[in-house]
């Protein structure tokens, strides 16, 4: 018995129900089946075969979805990359991933022309019902294994080099699955999906349940207040991240009155402030679900839909999933004290694309996958995610690593070195910072006071190279990064803080930049 993903899916298709709703659109599961099938056959017309890479940068739109969909039935693995990225991150993940396929936006087909090999496509092309595609729209599905690869997403990493993580068949229906179940998932559900497509939250956890449930998913291109405040009576789930929770309520048109159709809204891909958690229930009358996830392992814990949700807290841990909170010494600690997050179960992917000495590293032994979060759990079974030992940032929902912009401002000429740090952010959740060491402005050894870099005395000097500013650090990274990862502030210092051993130590950093610029 095949466990390829859309095939599982198309079991529970209503063939005449709607399956997606756009601005000007409207389509039902039948023709889902039927665009997937043609595609599907393009795809293997065009010579790609079972295994094959196909990357697709395109804006959002029901096209990506078709093409989602027929790489799976095609047994293809299918890479979703942000519209925001830039040339150089381009021609990395073209090189890594060595696709036979490129789908993109047309202003982009001469970027990925300079840089790939394979076939490319633009999506003006074949995104419409054009004469290019087959006419058939009965496609057999390619029989797949549990741990087949169907996707791969890049997460950046620590060494600046980002991980394609490598998600299975299996993966996929196993946390569609349980998430159906947890989240009391009904048939006659209706999604607001104002997520982008490339990554786990938009294309799987807010795609895949409804598509499993063949329930009707009202889509949006992109996330604004006012196109979500608009479409919300109609739609009884809506899936955020907290900065569309903030910007949502500082609209008094959000209230009860337009949520009284709603039965779900769920947050996650970052922290919930308990002051938006109370704010959601005083404006609107509606407790968010705040739930825990990764690229890695789709979701891992949820607050309950039946029982208490507690702010603060990313819930309880999903049916099939273990869980452990382990010390340095990997001993278990006691109730609410913090320690190492660890999981392991069928939504656990399958390891990094090309990597197996750093998948080997993720893993225990017995096959836990070590997450990098730090969390407590609580009497009642309830867990929080207190930190982050990888020093990542969340901003916005999206996952940035400091690794990878630091490496690009220390190139800069004029840079002595600098360190990429998550501030606080009333919209954003967290905000980019760069605190940066220039040339011209270090200290000697012998001049340095490491006691007074520690404390707040070079919190806000803001030294500048009188030929190097802001502007111009920003000038330089503007080409290199996608605007998401770009810092929203920049300081200039003397020194960064470093322990004994010569490590720069961020949490100073970040007790030090946690006001306003």
């Amino acid at each position: 018995m095949s466990k390829n993903f859309y095939t599982l899916c198309r079991q529970q298709f209503d063939l005449q129900k709607l399956f997606l709703v756009t601005a000007t659109e409207s389509f039902t599961y039948q023709d889902l089946d039927h665009c997937s099938a043609n595609r599907a056959h393009w795809l293997v017309d065009a010579g790609l075969k079972p295994g094959d890479r196909v990357i697709v940068q395109v804006q959002k739109s029901v096209q990506n979805l078709f093409w989602y969909f027929a790489c799976l039935r095609a047994g293809l693995i299918y890479l979703p990359l942000n519209t925001g990225y830039q040339p150089q991150e381009l021609e990395y993940f073209t090189a890594n991933a060595a696709p036979k396929l490129i789908i993109c936006d047309p202003d982009q087909r001469a970027i990925f022309e300079n840089i790939a090999t394979c076939q490319i496509e633009t999506l003006d092309t074949l995104g419409a019902f054009s004469s290019l595609l087959p006419e058939s729209v009965d496609f057999q599905d390619i029989n797949v294994g549990t741990d087949d690869v169907a996707a791969i997403l890049y997460t950046s990493g620590t060494t600046g080099k980002p991980k394609g993580a490598m998600i299975s068949h299996g993966n996929l229906f196993a946390n569609a699955k349980t998430l159906t179940r947890v989240w009391q998932w009904q048939r006659d559900d209706v999604i607001l999906h104002a997520l982008p497509v490339f990554h786990v939250h938009g294309l799987f956890v807010a795609t895949h349940l409804p598509v499993l449930n063949s329930s009707t998913i009202l889509f949006l291109n992109r996330f604004s207040p006012e196109a979500v405040i608009e479409a919300l009576p109609k739609a009884s789930v809506y899936m955020g991240v907290p900065t569309n929770y903030t910007r949502l309520l500082k609209d008094e048109r959000f209230n009860l009155a337009t949520c009284k159709n709603m039965r779900l809204f769920t947050s996650g891909s970052a922290p919930l402030l308990k002051q938006t958690f109370d704010q959601m229930v005083a404006q609107t009358g509606h407790q968010i679900v705040e739930r825990y996830g990764m690229t890695e392992t789709g979701m891992n814990t949820s607050n309950p839909i039946e029982g208490e949700r507690k702010p603060g807290t990313v819930g309880l841990v999903l049916p099939g999933v273990e869980a452990l909170i382990l010390d340095d010494d990997n001993q278990p600690v006691s109730l609410d004290s913090p320690g190492n997050l660890l999981v392991r179960g069928q939504n656990v992917f399958q390891g990094y694309w090309q990597m197996p000495e750093k998948t080997a590293d993720e893993f225990t032994k017995d096959g836990f996958f070590k997450t990098g979060d730090v969390a407590a759990i609580d009497a009642d079974g309830y867990i929080s995610i207190v930190g982050r030992d990888k020093d990542m940032v969340i901003s916005g929902g999206l996952n940035i690593y400091p690794k990878e912009i630091e490496s690009i401002i220390d190139r800069i000429d004029g840079v002595l070195e600098s360190a990429v740090i998550g501030t606080p952010d009333s919209d954003f959740g967290e905000a980019v910072t760069a605190i940066i060491v220039l040339e011209s402005n270090v200290l000697e050894n012998d001049d340095l006071d490491d006691q007074a870099v520690k404390r707040n005395e070079l919190k806000h000097t803001d030294l500048e190279h009188k030929a190097l500013g802001p502007d111009d650090i920003m000038t330089q990274l503007r080409p290199q990064l996608a605007s998401f990862k770009l810092p929203k502030k920049i300081h200039f210092t003397p020194a960064l803080p470093r322990n004994t051993m010569g490590k720069v130590q961020k949490n100073v950093l970040r007790d030090n930049y946690n006001g306003p610029t």
